[in-house]
């Protein structure tokens, strides 16, 4: 059984709703980037290709994590059973971030409308990889909303996902797969090797979850707008035309959606990089499209948040 009980997801992501991800020096993902920094130069100094050291890096922090977590939960489990149930909550709102999602975005949009396109640049240079120093109003409003778009899959849909299979364990190891990607997983001169086995991990890791996106982003938009049917149709002809082979599928169905083009070149340091539109037949982004992405947002992470605890909790009766 993967839950102490039924009320497991259902408390996580009630915390998360309440108060967000909470900022301390031991949050789990922190003590995973300070692993992946500590670490590296020692697998690098291995005497093994690159490319093969990587992969060892990446396989034995994904497998520690799990071990360390599985663990963990089962001696709490085995003392005093309330415990495990107590880890298991904390575990996964640690994990799911719809709230500092819609946070991140709905900030953004406070400061577009106050007409403060500076501190709004300032903003997005902290959750953002391209270059946004000379980012117009259009270009900030679009960075937006691709980020709650593209972090809807990997910081809930797939999350939860994980944790239906295989509990506080799986979860955990899906969120190292994560963040080894995004420190680890460029495609530059530093990482390009060491980083390659990561960045697949991460990407057969998401394909499931991506694609499940855009089935909930379409009923929220049903429901919002009556434009799931939109959403669906961008999804299929627009969802593979991302650099990634899954954050395109819930940027597309975003897309659709809400009637947005998005994508398109961006400067990434100091190089222009030409990737093409998403939704090009549709209007630019403005600046309501911003709170209306994170509406979106929240309504399909609640729908599947919906779906998951309701196939979990079928094991308990």
């Amino acid at each position: 059984m993967f839950f102490s009980a039924w009320y497991v997801l259902p408390s996580a992501f009630l915390l998360d709703f309440i108060f967000g991800d909470p900022d301390f020096s031991f949050h789990p993902i922190r003590c995973m980037g300070k692993a992946i920094d500590s670490l590296e130069p020692v697998f690098r100094k291995f005497p093994l290709s690159l490319t093969i050291s990587g992969g060892v890096f990446a396989i034995c922090l994904i497998s520690g994590i799990w071990l360390l977590t599985f663990f963990l939960v089962k001696t709490a489990g085995f003392f005093y059973p309330p415990l495990k149930a107590f880890l298991e909550i904390i575990i996964i709102y640690f994990c799911i971030a719809p709230h500092s999602l819609e946070k991140a975005g709905m900030e953004i949009y406070r400061i577009l409308k106050q007409n403060n396109l500076p501190e709004a640049r300032q903003k997005l240079s902290m959750i953002v990889g391209r270059d946004v120093t000379k980012l117009s109003e259009t270009g900030a409003a679009r960075a937006a909303v691709e980020t709650v778009a593209e972090n809807l899959s990997d910081g809930v849909i797939a999350p939860l996902f994980f944790a239906a299979l295989g509990g506080a364990p799986l979860i955990m190891a899906y969120k190292m797969i994560n963040t080894l990607d995004s420190m680890i997983g460029y495609k530059n001169e530093k990482y390009i090797n060491f980083g390659r086995i990561a960045a697949r991990i991460d990407d057969i890791a998401n394909y499931i979850p991506a694609r499940i996106s855009v089935f909930l982003i379409a009923l929220a938009a049903q429901i919002l707008s009556q434009k799931g049917k939109a959403a669906l149709k961008t999804a299929k002809l627009e969802g593979n035309k991302h650099t990634s082979p899954n954050a395109g599928y819930p940027e597309a169905a975003f897309a659709g959606a809400l009637g947005i083009r998005l994508g398109g070149p961006n400067i990434y340091h100091g190089t222009r990089v030409e990737k093409p539109y998403i939704g090009k037949w549709f209007a630019e982004v403005k600046v309501e499209d911003i709170k209306k992405a994170c509406d979106l947002m929240f309504l399909s992470s609640f729908l599947w948040f919906a779906l998951v605890w309701a196939g979990t909790a079928l094991l308990f009766l």
